[in-house]
This record gives structure tokens, C-alpha cells and sequence, in this order.
């Protein structure tokens, strides 16, 4: 579940890439000939020849996503390794997780199958068609990502919501003229009439190329 499992802390960079490699299935000549991509991919510099408990935690998350990427996978099964590093490099893997899903029909690899492990509901939402929603180890809900991940989020904004008891936690039941539509949060407190994009000098964006903002 978790990208780094069985990095040995003593060995360097590129010697945990050839440990872990070999367990995920690659052979020793794949390995070397991967490397430099993997040393690319992962951008740590000349860490990449010192010993990994020297490295933080982004730094391992980077190392292992760059494994993980060349080891040419069938199914990934990813817990939350996303959370850490910076935009840069979150981007860069979303777009391989973007691309295994897709597959690759000029090379003959098809589709991969991609197990996402997440509290975010942004990145599950860019990466995952169906959703399981788990609570205190039960699942609460099984569907389209959309959907599910809405009715999460509504269930947190309920729980958010002042307590009217400050010795009950239980959240207040909402009044019917209030209760959110579907696809629609909150309470009814507010509610948001129009947004627009904007330049810096003011005038509104009609398109935005993904990646531009």
C-alpha cells in the first residue's frame, strides 16, 4: 500500500531502486537500462547516491513513484503517496496515472487498473471512475466517483456544522426548506450567485488550457 515499503535506509538511492525493482519484477539488465529514467523522473539530484535515511519524506515518495512508474505495472494500488511532494511533481504524477489508465494501443499495453487510496476528493475525483466511501471501517456508500464523493463531502459539512448542545455532538438535523439538492452543499446560510475567472487586469477568462492556471 504504501510507495517506499522495503527501501532499506542503509542503502543509497539507486541500490534501493535495484532492490526494489527486482521485487516488483524487473530483471537486472531492465533495471540498468531504466535507471536513467528513473533517476529523471524522481529529481533528487545527487541524492540519488546517498543512503535513504538521509533523504525526508518527499524525497522517498519521489524515488518510489519513479520505480513505480518504470516497472510497467498491470494494476497500482496507491495510499494516499500523493499528499507529499510539491505541485511540480504531483502533476507529473498525475499525468503517468493519467496515462497507465489510458493505456498505450501503439505499444500494445492496455489499460491499467488503478486502486486509489485517498481523503481528497479532488484527486480522487480526476482519477477514479467508482468509489467505495469507508467509515470507521464500514463502507457507507459504493458508486460513481461524483456522487459518492459528493455525499461525502455533505456529510462533512453536516458534521462541521455548530452543535446547538455543546455536550451533544450529533449534528442538528437540517429543516426541509433547507436541505441541500443534490449536488449542492451547505445549509442555506449562503449561497454563491456567480463565478467568474479573471485575468490580473480584471477582464473574465471565457477558456482556460488545462495546466495554465
Amino acid at each position: 500500500l504504501e510507495l517506499g515499503a522495503g527501501f532499506n535506509p542503509d542503502f543509497t538511492g539507486r541500490e534501493n531502486v535495484h532492490l526494489n525493482a527486482r521485487l516488483l519484477g524487473l530483471h537486472r539488465e531492465e533495471i540498468d537500462a531504466r535507471m536513467p529514467g528513473i533517476a529523471a523522473f524522481a529529481e533528487i539530484g545527487a541524492a540519488f547516491d546517498r543512503p535513504v535515511k538521509m533523504y525526508s519524506s518527499g524525497m522517498v515518495v519521489r524515488l518510489a513513484f519513479a520505480v513505480l512508474a518504470h516497472v510497467d505495472a498491470d494494476m497500482l494500488l496507491i495510499d494516499e503517496a500523493l499528499a507529499v511532494g510539491d505541485a511540480a511533481f504531483v502533476r507529473k504524477c498525475f499525468r503517468f496515472l493519467h496515462a497507465f489508465r489510458r493505456g498505450d494501443p501503439n505499444h500494445a499495453r492496455p489499460p491499467g487498473t488503478l486502486v486509489f487510496v485517498s481523503h481528497d476528493p479532488a484527486a480522487i475525483l480526476q482519477l477514479c471512475d467508482r468509489v467505495v466511501w469507508l467509515d470507521a471501517g464500514q463502507v457507507r456508500r459504493i458508486g460513481p466517483a461524483k456522487e459518492t464523493c459528493e455525499a461525502y463531502l455533505e456529510t462533512v459539512i453536516r458534521a462541521a456544522a455548530p452543535d446547538t448542545d455543546a455536550t451533544d455532538h450529533t449534528p442538528p438535523p437540517l429543516p426541509a426548506d433547507t436541505a441541500p439538492t443534490p449536488g449542492e452543499f451547505g445549509i442555506g446560510g449562503a449561497e454563491v450567485r456567480r463565478l467568474t475567472l479573471c485575468h490580473a487586469n480584471g477582464r473574465s477568462i471565457a477558456t482556460v488550457a488545462g495546466g495554465a492556471l
